[in-house]
C-alpha cells in the first residue's frame, strides 16, 4: 500500500499529518485521495473509524491551496468549501481535523452549529473563511440573516450522508445546493450505502466515481461482539455489575430515549459509578462539558442517545454497551462504530430482554454476524426465556460461539413448539369440569312473573312493579349470579 508520500500530496499537508501522528494511509484514503484530486465527484463508503475524514479533506485542502493567502480583507477569504455533517459533535470532530491539516496552508477554516450564540459564528464568518463545517439547519439560519455568501463554492462535501437522512435533513441540504454555483465539486461520504443513499447520489453527483473499502453495513473485525440475555427490569442492575466486576474504565452506553439517559445515568452514580448523560436536551455547552469530562477520564460512564452515534471520536475507545438495543439495524453498525477505530481493539456489549430478540436477529442479518451470547445468572433469565435468544441459523460469515459457552447446553425448544400429547386439549380449549352458567347457554325465553304472597325465593327474578309487565331476565356479568329487579 503506497504511503502518504506517494499520493502526491504537497509538502504543506504532508508535515501537519506527520505532526498527528499520521504514517500510513487507510483503504479509504488510498482510493478516494487521487479521485478527489483529480476533480471527480465521488461516492464514498467506508464503515466508521477507517479514516473518511481524511479522505476527503487532504485533497481538499490542496484543491484550494492556488486561494491561500495572507492579506486581512475578508474579500479574499470567501468560503470556497462546504462539509455538511448531521450533528454538532460531527461538525466540531471534522472541523478540528480539518484546522490541523492546514496548518501549514495559510487557509482558514470554522465550524457553525445550532445550540450556541449565533454572534461569535457571525464574527468568524466576516473575517473571511475559506472552508466551512456546518449543520445544516445552523447555516440556512446564517444565510436568512445575509451573514453568509456561498456563491463561491468549489467543492461540496456530505459527510455521514446516511445520517442526514434518517434524521430529515435532506430538505434543508436540498436548499442548499440550490444556492450553490452548478459547477462544483460534489463528494458524499457515508458509512451505508443503501438504496436510498445511491438514488441520493444519482440527484445530487454528477457521473460520480464509486469508493468502497468493505462491504455494505460491515463493522470492523477488531470489534469483539456479545449479547447477554437479561431481563428489562434488571438491566440497569447488571450494567452495573459489569462496569464494577471487569474494572470497566471508559464506557459509552446507548440508551433509546433521552429521559433513559438521564435516569440511568442518575441510577449509575447512586451505584457508585461515576456517571453523565449527552443528548439533545442538553445545551451544547453542556454536551461538550460532558464529553470531555469522559475523554479525560473524570467520568467512567457517558450515557447517550444515538445523537452521540456520529462524530464521537475517542481515542481507544474500549467498550459500547448498548443498554436498549436501536430500532434500526444499520444504527447498530454506528453505535458500535465508536470502538476499535483506527485498527484499535474494542468490544460491543448488547444487553438484551427477551422483547428485543426480533431487533437483535436484524441485527445480525443486516452485519452477517452470528452473535455470541454470554449468560450471566441471577438476572432474571431462566433457559426458557434464554433459549429464544439463542440464534438458530447462522447469518453469512459465522464468528462461533467460544467453547463452553454457559448457553451451549440451554434448551432451544420454544413452549409452543412442543408436540401436545395424545388426548390432550389444543391450546385455547375449555378446561373440562368447569360449570358454565346456562343462562349463557340456553336461548333467550322471556317470563311472566306469577304473583304470590310468598317472599320470593334467593335468586329468582321478580318485578317490584305493579302495573302486571313481565319480569325479565337479567345475566350479571361479573358475579355469575342472578338478580332481583327493583
Amino acid at each position: 500500500m503506497p504511503g502518504f508520500s506517494e499520493l502526491n500530496l504537497r509538502p504543506e499537508l504532508l508535515k501537519a499529518i506527520l505532526e498527528q501522528g499520521y504514517t500510513d494511509p487507510t483503504p479509504i484514503q488510498v482510493q478516494a485521495i487521487p479521485q478527489v484530486l483529480a476533480g471527480q465527484d465521488v461516492l464514498g463508503g467506508a464503515q466508521t473509524g477507517t479514516g473518511k475524514t481524511a479522505g476527503f479533506g487532504l485533497p481538499l485542502l490542496q484543491r484550494l491551496l492556488p486561494h491561500a493567502n495572507t492579506s486581512a480583507s475578508p474579500a479574499r477569504h470567501p468560503v470556497r468549501a462546504l462539509v455538511l455533517t448531521p450533528t454538532r459533535e460531527l461538525a466540531a470532530q471534522v472541523e478540528e481535523s480539518l484546522r490541523g491539516y492546514a496548518k501549514y496552508t495559510g487557509l482558514r477554516t470554522t465550524v457553525i452549529f445550532g445550540g450556541m450564540n449565533m454572534d461569535p459564528q457571525t464574527e468568524a464568518l466576516r473575517r473571511g473563511v475559506e472552508v466551512l463545517v456546518a449543520t445544516p439547519g445552523r447555516l440556512l439560519d446564517h444565510v436568512q440573516q445575509k451573514t453568509l455568501n456561498l456563491s463561491q463554492v468549489e467543492v461540496l462535501v456530505l459527510d455521514e450522508a446516511d445520517r442526514m437522512l434518517d434524521m430529515g435533513f435532506i430538505p434543508d441540504v436540498t436548499r442548499i445546493i440550490k444556492l450553490l454555483p452548478s459547477k462544483r465539486q460534489t463528494l458524499l461520504f457515508s458509512a451505508t450505502l443503501t438504496d436510498d443513499i445511491r438514488k441520493l447520489s444519482d440527484s445530487f453527483l454528477n457521473n460520480p466515481v464509486m469508493v468502497q473499502v468493505a462491504r455494505s453495513n460491515a463493522t470492523a473485525d477488531s470489534i469483539k461482539h456479545v449479547a447477554i440475555p437479561v431481563a428489562r427490569e434488571k438491566k440497569r442492575e447488571l450494567l452495573s455489575y459489569l462496569v464494577q466486576t471487569r474494572d470497566l474504565k471508559q464506557v459509552l452506553v446507548f440508551t433509546a430515549t433521552r429521559l433513559g439517559a438521564n435516569r440511568l445515568a442518575y441510577q449509575l452514580n447512586r451505584d457508585g459509578v461515576h456517571a453523565t448523560a449527552i443528548h439533545g436536551d442538553k445545551s451544547q455547552p453542556e454536551r461538550l462539558i460532558a464529553l470531555n469530562d469522559f475523554k479525560e477520564g473524570k467520568v467512567r460512564v457517558l450515557v447517550a442517545t444515538d445523537v452521540a452515534a456520529r462524530g464521537l471520536d475517542i481515542e481507544d475507545l474500549p467498550h459500547v454497551i448498548n443498554f436498549d438495543l436501536p430500532n434500526s439495524p444499520e444504527d447498530y453498525v454506528h453505535r458500535i462504530g465508536r470502538t476499535g477505530r483506527a485498527g484499535a481493539t474494542g468490544e460491543a456489549i448488547s444487553l438484551v430482554s427477551p422483547e428485543e430478540h426480533e431487533r437483535l436477529e436484524a441485527i445480525e442479518k443486516t452485519i452477517r454476524v452470528t452473535i455470541p451470547r454470554e449468560l450471566i445468572s441471577g438476572f432474571g433469565m431462566d433457559s426458557r426465556s434464554v433459549s429464544s435468544l439463542v440464534p438458530q441459523k447462522p447469518h453469512g460469515e459465522v464468528r462461533r460461539e467460544r467453547s463452553g459457552d454457559a448457553l451451549s447446553g440451554a434448551r432451544r425448544e420454544r413452549p409452543r413448539d412442543r408436540e401436545r400429547p395424545a388426548g390432550a386439549p389444543a391450546q385455547g380449549a375449555r378446561r373440562s369440569g368447569v360449570p358454565a352458567d346456562p343462562i349463557f347457554l340456553e336461548p333467550y325465553r322471556p317470563t311472566v312473573s306469577q304473583p304470590s304472597a310468598a317472599a320470593p325465593a334467593r335468586g329468582e327474578i321478580t318485578s317490584a312493579r305493579t302495573s302486571g309487565k313481565p319480569a325479565v331476565q337479567i345475566a350479571a356479568l361479573l358475579g355469575g349470579f342472578r338478580l332481583k329487579t327493583k
